[in-house]
């Protein structure tokens, strides 16, 4: 079952070695304005991809069980808590990082985003096997 994971697993990573990259190589934020920033988007992109995986790892029992929450609620929570872990490494272990609020914020909305890109990709499959289980 692990070997479903490693595409997660190796995104994680990537997303470890991204975050303790020195926060000189990236612009602050000091207004409102700016938390709309393309930064955010990354934090979208890395997070959701990151819950994406974690669903996509689980897809063999989330297509075949009735509990289909207890997946999404572990892989959604799964992203949120690696998103505060990640910006409590930068604020206090990385050098030159500083994790702040508006990236958590991001971060866990990332994660949601992650869900409902794999609802929407994977929904005809989760549809038909609704189907399945009710007969």
């Amino acid at each position: 079952m692990l070997k479903n994971f490693w595409p997660a697993i190796v995104w994680a990573l990537g997303i470890l070695v991204l975050i303790g990259v020195p926060g000189t190589y990236f612009p602050s934020i000091t207004t409102f304005w700016d938390w709309l920033s393309p930064d955010k988007v990354v934090h979208f992109v890395l997070f959701g991809g990151q819950t994406f995986l974690i669903l996509y790892g689980f897809r063999e029992q989330y297509f075949h069980t009735q509990n289909r929450y207890l997946f999404t609620i572990v892989a959604i929570g799964l992203g949120v808590a690696y998103g505060l872990l990640t910006e409590l490494l930068q604020y206090y272990v990385f050098v030159g990082r500083d994790g702040n609020y508006f990236d958590f914020i991001a971060d866990a909305i990332g994660a949601f985003i992650g869900y409902l890109a794999f609802y929407l990709l994977y929904r005809k499959k989760i549809s038909s096997s609704r189907d399945i289980k009710n007969y």
